[in-house]
């Protein structure tokens, strides 16, 4: 079935704009209420949020919906989507919602949920939720209405709970280290974790105001954590986005590391300590030089679709620990159940302070491919899969460049475009070849 509301992520859009209203949001919550209450007679809801304005009014929504439902509700305040996944595991509640948009703009939200182990939900439950809404509603009587309190310190707890995933000798005394928040919703807690280790805290995007979240900082605009790391002389630098479930990282000599090298950073690692990793999750985007380098190590690589959940699914399938994407999304599965920008950050810190290395240092044997990625627009009923001058390009393009580079062609989810990529170990090359790729696209279509 194809769900009509959830995305990749939850539910995400414009707010003020279906589906992210606030009678939607108490329908959503109202609804997702009466499916909770179908395997237990009195859950409870932990909700946290990001720094956005429009959370205040989306938080009331969700109380109000789920309270009517008679569902308890435990509200944490501005706190990362990883915060929320731990605190319902913790806490052991019903279920976990976060009111966030991540990386997007401040004029954006959005509504995702976890299960009661902190774990992204299966396509049946959201497909439950979905024909709910479609329902009536079946008001709570006032005996049986659900309550509201709000749970204290759990900015603290998740603090604790970070460190924990590092070994309790770790020690970040003598390192200065810049940490960009994105005025999102670690913005209170990230600089305290890595104070509270012992490091030097420079503070940047740690000053949210409703507006600024992800404007001009984090993850997502790396530049204004470069410019810090070098106006302070820094060690690191350590950007999240929005919900603080991705970073980037940035070293002394003001290099910039991408998902794609802090997966292959953390693998060396488990590596070095003796530690078995049978396998690997990447996605379609990986690029091609983590994939050579990981299997002369003797592990398995396997591409899933892009998107973490995908990452996550290939992870469990195959009993696997490690995964991620470039873009910083990365899963440490026995420190935490989701993508966590603070762990992930300290898992790459751990491994430089025991190594006594720099990461370029640790990284020095992996080469990045270079990539070539063109948009070209396609025009309406342009069937891209069915141009054999494509297909046999492709073929030949392949055929040239061998187990040193890779094609992806894929069509955009959201614009009339068609996305070629390719990889080899030259740049030229892959230009030239994502070039010859572009012009066969074009090639047989009627004006």
């Amino acid at each position: 079935m194809t769900r009509k509301y959830f995305g990749t992520d939850g539910i995400r859009g414009t707010v003020g704009v279906a589906p992210i209203t606030p009678d939607f949001v108490l329908r959503l919550a109202h609804a997702v209420g009466r499916v909770l209450k179908r395997s237990e007679a009195r859950p409870t809801v932990l909700i946290g949020k990001d720094t956005r304005i429009s959370g205040y009014m989306l938080e009331s929504a969700l109380e109000s919906g789920f309270n009517s439902a008679g569902v308890d509700v435990v509200l944490l305040g501005p706190v990362p989507t990883p915060a929320v996944a731990y605190l319902t595991r913790a806490q052991r509640a019903s279920l976990g919602v976060v009111i966030s948009a991540s990386h997007n703009p401040f004029a954006d939200n959005g509504i995702k949920f976890f299960g009661s182990q902190g774990n992204k939900l299966p396509d049946d439950w959201e497909l439950a939720v979905e024909a709910a809404l479609d329902e009536a509603p079946v008001w709570a009587d006032s005996a049986s209405l659900g309550k509201t309190r709000r749970l204290d310190d759990a900015a603290g707890r998740y603090i604790e709970f970070c460190k924990s995933t590092c070994s309790h000798n770790l020690s970040l005394k003598g390192l200065k280290i810049v940490i960009d928040a994105a005025n999102g919703a670690a913005y209170h807690i990230a600089p305290d974790v890595f104070h509270e280790l012992g490091a030097e805290v420079i503070r940047i995007g740690c000053s949210p105001d409703g507006l600024n979240i992800n404007h001009q900082v984090g993850a997502t605009h790396p530049q204004a954590l470069l410019d810090a790391v070098k106006t302070h002389q820094a060690d690191y630098g350590i950007a999240l986005d929005g919900d603080a479930d991705r970073l980037q990282f940035v070293d002394a000599a003001g290099r910039l590391y991408n998902g794609d090298e802090l997966l292959y950073l953390l693998v060396c690692d488990r590596l070095s300590r003796d530690q078995v990793v049978p396998g690997v999750v990447g996605t379609l985007m990986t690029n091609k030089a983590v994939e050579v380098a990981l299997k002369a190590r003797g592990v398995q690589f396997v591409r899933a679709k892009v998107g973490d959940r995908y990452v996550l699914e290939e992870l469990n399938r195959h009993g696997w620990i490690l995964g991620g994407e470039g873009s910083g999304h990365l899963l440490v599965l026995d420190r935490h159940t989701t993508g966590d920008g603070l762990v992930s950050a300290l898992q790459v810190l751990h491994a430089c302070v025991d190594s006594g290395k720099t990461m370029a240092q640790l990284l020095s044997e992996l080469q990045l491919f270079p990539q070539v990625l063109i948009n070209v627009r396609l025009q309406a009923g342009q069937d891209w899969q069915t141009n054999t001058v494509l297909q046999q390009e492709i073929a030949a393009v392949e055929s040239e460049l061998g187990d040193d580079g890779r094609v992806l062609i894929r069509a955009s989810g959201t614009e009339p475009l068609l996305r070629v990529m390719v990889e080899a170990r030259g740049a030229l090359q892959a230009q030239a070849c994502a070039e010859r790729l572009v012009s066969a696209v074009s090639a047989g279509v009627v004006a």
